[in-house]
C-alpha cells in the first residue's frame, strides 16, 4: 500500500505513481520490453481498478484522438506507439493477499518452465538476459539480482553465485541487497502455500538453505521507490535526461 511514499499512495496504487509524466510500471514495463519480454501478468491489489482503467484506456489517454459523434460515433486514433505488441493480463489478486501468495495466483497464467518476476516500485539497468542466461546455467530453482546500495533489503550470504542464508530486512548494512528482479522456475510452487504467505521469508529462506536460491550480481544503477524523496530523485534523473534505466 506504499505507506511510506503516502503523499501520492493516498489517491492510486503505488506501481502508478510517476516518474516524468509515467507510472513507474510503465518504466518497468518497458525495461523488459527493451529485453523482448512483452508478455505481462499484472498482480492488483489495493486500489487495483486504477491500474485497469490505465490499460483499458492506453490508447486513449497516449494519441491524438477524432471522435465523429452522433448515432454512429466512431474513434479514431492517430498514433501508433511501441507498446501495441504487449499483452497484458490484469488479475486481481486480493488487496490483502502477501506477495507468494500473489505469485501463486499467477501461476496459472504462466505458461513456460521459466518466468521473470519483480515489484512494482524499482528501478535498474540490468541485463535481463543475462540474468536468464545466468538462471539457466546454474539450473536452480530461483535468481534473484544483487545489488550494492544501501541496508534495509534483504540480506544475501553468498558463497560464490550460490546464496547460502536469506535473510529479509536485516537491521545492519550488507554488501549485496534483493534487488526484486528475480528469474524462477515453476518448481517454486509448492513452496507457495495460501494467501498468506510472503515470498520473502519462508519460501526464499528455504530456498537458500536448500541450495536452490541464486544471484546474479548487479554492479550498475538500481533505486526503489519507497518514499517521495525517492520519487523525486528518479524524476530529477528522467527530467535531466540522465535516466540509467532508460534502455528503450
Amino acid at each position: 500500500m506504499g505507506t511510506r511514499l503516502r503523499e501520492e499512495t493516498e489517491f492510486r496504487p503505488k506501481p502508478m505513481v510517476p516518474i516524468g509524466g509515467r507510472p513507474i510500471l510503465w518504466h518497468i514495463m518497458k525495461h523488459y520490453a527493451h529485453h523482448g519480454h512483452r508478455e505481462f501478468v499484472l498482480c492488483l491489489g489495493y486500489k487495483g481498478e486504477i491500474i485497469k482503467e490505465y490499460f483499458r484506456n492506453y490508447h486513449w489517454n497516449t494519441s491524438d484522438v477524432t471522435l465523429k459523434l452522433g448515432r454512429a460515433p466512431k474513434i479514431t486514433y492517430h498514433n501508433h506507439h511501441e507498446e501495441e505488441d504487449w499483452t497484458v493480463t490484469l488479475l486481481d489478486t486480493g488487496a490483502q493477499t502477501q506477495t507468494g501468495g500473489r505469485l501463486r495466483r499467477a501461476l496459472q497464467f504462466v505458461g513456460d518452465a521459466h518466468f521473470l518476476l519483480t515489484y512494482g516500485d524499482g528501478l535498474t539497468d540490468s541485463d535481463v538476459n543475462a540474468s536468464i542466461r545466468f538462471h539457466r546455467k546454474h539450473g536452480g530453482i530461483a535468481t534473484l539480482t544483487a545489488v550494492r546500495p544501501s541496508g534495509r533489503f534483504g540480506e544475501l550470504s553468498l558463497e560464490g553465485t550460490c546464496i547460502t542464508r536469506f535473510q529479509e530486512k536485516p537491521d545492519r548494512e550488507s554488501t549485496f541487497i534483493n534487488g526484486g528482479f528475480y528469474v524462477m522456475s515453476r518448481k517454486i510452487a509448492p513452496y507457495l502455500e495460501g494467501d498468506g504467505c510472503v515470498l520473502e521469508r519462508e519460501p526464499l529462506e528455504r530456498l537458500a538453505r536448500e541450495g536452490g536460491l541464486h544471484a546474479y550480481r548487479h554492479d550498475g544503477f538500481w533505486q526503489c521507490m519507497d518514499t517521495y524523496r525517492e520519487q523525486q530523485i528518479l524524476s530529477a534523473m528522467w527530467d535531466a535526461n540522465e535516466a540509467p534505466w532508460k534502455s528503450w
